[in-house]
């Protein structure tokens, strides 16, 4: 019996993952154990996908698993969410246990600080879980429409095969890799910290093309995206589809055409981006000239 704990929290780093093996896996089941299935005055489902944190994703791997638990599934504060599973679990500070630094992630190899600022993130997402269900997202008739830009098509990205894959540079640049793409790999020198000024020239070197004067504006060929960072944290990319709003794709989560606050994106420099505080640049997307992995 082995689990994958996965904290579920950057958009285009991968996320940092633990494996439990044996009598510590089975402990971590029987204190997810689901007691009793939430009520309509419970929390529920929380909004997703958001920038921050999201909760932590526990996956059965290997030959065994246990019936009373879905293959994959998402522990949220106290809540349990997966297939069939709407249920709170029996040792409510589990999720807490798991995210400190002398946890279970104790096994995480991690940048210094990183716990301190995983718990602002999970108080943010808190006060992210009582709000209300987001309205679907209906484009303004005034918006200028952008003829090269991708077409907005959820349906596409958020299929099993596709959505755990991509993040949000694959998203953004409207190429699929199934590799949780990372700015400047392909080209063999990924970017060296998590500033603005390296994950912008890692991306010029995948051939995106910088354009900080585009102020929103559609190119005449190829589409607009924008690049956002926490510093030292993560980063993050927008795009600019065809119908002249912007949507995004909080790594491994679906895609999305909200900001955190449940907003549309007219401007991802005006948007509610949570810890992504720096607004980078706008950068274009030559069709068939970028290579990215």
């Amino acid at each position: 019996m082995a689990l994958r704990i996965t904290v579920d929290v950057f958009s285009g780093r991968p996320n940092p993952a633990i494996e439990l093996e044996g009598p510590e896996a089975d402990e971590a089941l029987e204190r997810l154990r689901p007691v009793r299935r939430l009520r309509e005055d419970d929390r529920g489902l929380p909004p997703e996908p958001t920038l921050g944190y999201r909760g932590l994703i526990i996956e059965q791997i290997g030959d065994q698993s246990v019936e009373e638990f879905p293959p994959t599934f998402r522990l949220v504060g106290s809540d349990l969410f997966g297939p069939g599973l709407a249920h709170r679990a029996a040792d409510e500070g589990f999720e807490d246990f798991v995210i400190s630094s002398i946890g279970s992630s104790r096994q995480l190899d991690l940048e210094e600080g990183f716990f301190d600022q995983l718990r602002v993130e999970v108080e943010r997402f808190q006060d992210i879980r009582w709000r209300l269900t987001w309205p679907p997202f209906i484009p303004l008739p005034w918006l200028r429409r952008c003829p090269c830009g991708p077409i907005y098509e959820p349906a596409w990205w958020n299929v099993p095969a596709r959505q755990p894959h991509n993040n949000c540079y694959n998203y953004a640049t409207n190429y699929r890799t199934d590799t949780f793409a990372q700015p400047g790999l392909a080209s063999g020198a990924m970017y060296a910290s998590l500033s603005c000024t390296d994950v912008l020239a890692a991306a010029v070197r995948d051939e995106l093309v910088d354009s900080p004067n585009a102020d929103n504006s559609c190119p005449s060929e190829g589409h607009l995206v924008a690049l956002v960072v926490a510093p030292g944290w993560d980063f993050h990319w927008y795009r600019k589809g065809r119908n002249g709003a912007w949507t995004h794709k909080p790594g491994g989560t679906p895609v999305t055409n909200v900001d955190n606050a449940g907003a549309a994106i007219f401007d991802p420099r005006a948007a509610d981006r949570g810890p992504y505080t720096d607004f980078c640049t706008f950068m274009v997307v030559m069709h068939g000239h970028i290579k990215i992995a």
